[in-house]
């Protein structure tokens, strides 16, 4: 009897988990298992991660003539927020080029109030936010691409701040605009 308990408890620890021995690679190794000899394996086309569906979606709209989700106050908030994080440390918080780094000697980004930036639209704003230009970095993987729209919003809210016609506004604020005029 004591053998044989022996040998089952011989056998027990001779016995191996095969899921503990799964071949497996280092990141961007060679495989022979695949025809194109690479062990990581590219998204399959047209597929989005869990969680960057949002981010698809409104990444694909990049080129867009509008801003593609409803411009509430609160997507004008959180652009403004994020637009104060990431954006007017180089071109300040009016927009007009003159951010804190700026004044430290780096180079000077254009001024959202420009002509050419006030003609352009949303989606070169946001594509350029995403990508960058010049020296001004990528930030499609540090802000989401909903944020990157609400930054847009509020950079429109901005250049309309400074080129708004009196003509436009509403008839209270072109009261109250006249007032201040008058004083």
């Amino acid at each position: 009897m004591k053998l044989a308990l022996a040998t089952l408890v011989l056998l027990m620890v001779a016995c191996r988990q095969e899921m503990a021995d799964q071949p497996s690679y280092r990141p961007l190794t060679a495989s022979s298992f695949f025809a194109d000899g690479r062990s990581a394996r590219p998204r399959v086309a047209g597929t989005v991660a869990r969680g960057e569906l949002d981010d698809a979606q409104l990444s694909a709209v990049e080129g867009a003539g509008v801003i593609p989700i409803p411009v509430t106050e609160e997507l004008l908030a959180r652009g403004r927020e994020r637009f104060d994080i990431y954006c007017s440390v180089c071109h300040g918080l009016a927009g007009d080029g003159d951010g804190m780094v700026v004044r430290r000697g780096f180079p000077d980004p254009p001024s959202f109030h420009s002509d050419r930036l006030r003609a352009a639209p949303p989606g070169y704003l946001y594509r350029v936010a995403s990508r960058g230009i010049g020296t001004m970095p990528r930030y499609e993987t540090l802000i989401s691409a909903r944020d990157r729209w609400a930054i847009v919003a509020y950079i429109r809210a901005l250049q309309l701040s400074q080129h708004a016609r009196a003509a436009e506004l509403p008839d209270e604020d072109r009261a109250r605009l006249d007032q201040e005029e008058s004083r």
